[in-house]
């Protein structure tokens, strides 16, 4: 079997019976409790202090189980590799895979290099894809040894997902490597890998930086793009949409303030401070509370009357799943559907190509509930009714 490139570049020899796995453990653990990532031991610590939740093995175990209901009955199903335990190993074995163990994991707990040296060893086994659950710290530390030689695909896990290598969403990582695996489409497109100091992010400064490229399996129906920046032009689109938003606000209701530029934009005509990249919380003109954590949220809009104010993000389009995480299920159960303000700008909608604004929460039954069509503010007294898919 080859790895076609869409650029018309020589094939890679790969083997359809192997696939590798590395899945970062403590991915995402930071991003409910409003952390905005998990670099660095301090913030992990910090994260189960706050009661942070890992993502990346719930999210593998859907990734696998949904690749061996896609295997034909009778046709052995891959081998994978994978490093020790808690990186790949236990759910794999649990999902009913033989596994061989790469790599090694460094007895005071998972680290970046474990990643790496695992990555090397994968490809040096010539797996056919590498499958890695995590976000775009774990995309760096797996391109940085392997590059372009190896097939591979991101299974979003982790709470900074900028770069382009990642799947929509499990079952289209699932999907995605299911036909890849099984013959069906060999195509590999070189994709971007970015990612951001979290240290400057928590402090509200997006700044994506680039790091390497990576091969993908090619197909941008199940692949996420790129995150792309608000040009500074925005600026009157955002204060037309905030002055809409702010005139129509209800007294009494509360308003949960997701991140990004266009909702700080209505913090600003509030005359309140906002957290660019975490969630506030305001009532009558005021700060209720800012940078809240998913407990936060619960306990304020749980049986209370509320509205979320949310935007997608340029050029990939999700709404909830990427970068809010602090806005649960529990929290969007509770304000409704009818209870979401959505705002994005005429540039912000064209960046989608037409593609529909994508959910992925982690609970199946709401991301279908919430699909459909929604009514978008895209200017002052100006809407756009425009579609939600589930990712």
């Amino acid at each position: 079997m080859a790895c076609l490139s869409t650029q018309g570049a020589p094939g890679i020899a790969l083997t359809a019976s192997t696939l590798g796995l590395i899945v970062n453990p403590i991915a995402g653990i930071g991003g409910a409790v409003g952390l905005k990532g998990s670099d660095g031991q301090a913030t992990v610590q910090r994260a189960l202090e706050l009661g942070g939740v890992p993502r990346a093995n719930d999210r593998t175990k859907i990734v696998l189980a949904a690749l061996r209901a896609a295997w034909p009955v009778g046709r052995a199903l891959p081998v994978v590799l994978a490093p020790p335990g808690p990186m790949g190993e236990a759910v794999a074995r649990e999902a009913g895979f033989t596994v061989r163990v790469v790599g090694a994991i460094d007895a005071s707990g998972t680290s970046a290099e474990d990643t790496r040296r695992a990555a090397r060893q994968i490809a040096a086994a010539d797996a056919a894809l590498l499958l890695f659950a995590g976000g775009d710290g774990t995309a760096r530390d797996i391109a940085a040894e392997i590059g372009t030689r190896l097939p591979v695909l991101g299974l979003p896990a982790g709470v900074k997902m900028h770069s382009a290598c990642f799947a929509t969403s499990p079952r289209a990582a699932a999907a995605l490597a299911a036909s890849f695996l099984l013959g069906g489409d060999h195509r590999c497109a070189d994709r971007e890998v970015l990612d951001l100091d979290e240290d400057a992010y928590r402090q509200g400064e997006v700044i994506p930086r680039f790091f390497a490229v990576v091969s993908v399996p090619a197909d941008d129906r199940l692949l996420q793009s790129r995150k792309a920046p608000s040009p500074p032009t925005e600026a009157a689109a955002a204060a037309a949409i905030a002055e809409d938003v702010v005139e129509g606000m209800v007294p009494g209701r509360l308003y949960v303030l997701g991140p990004g530029t266009s909702v700080a934009a209505i913090a600003m005509r509030l005359g309140v401070p906002k957290t660019l990249v975490g969630v506030d919380l305001v009532a009558d003109g005021r700060l209720v509370q800012a940078d809240a954590g998913i407990r936060d949220l619960e306990a304020a809009v749980i049986g209370v009357t509320s509205s979320i104010v949310i935007g997608p993000i340029g050029g990939q389009g999700f709404l909830f799943g990427r970068g809010n995480q602090p806005i649960g299920p529990r929290v969007i159960r509770s304000v409704g559907r009818g209870g979401l303000i959505v705002v994005a700008s005429p540039n912000k909608l064209a960046s989608l190509r037409g593609r529909p604004m994508l959910v992925d929460t982690g609970d199946s039954p709401l991301d279908q509930d919430l699909a459909g069509y929604v009514s978008v503010v895209s200017g002052y007294r100006d809407r756009t009714v425009y579609p939600v898919a589930v990712a």
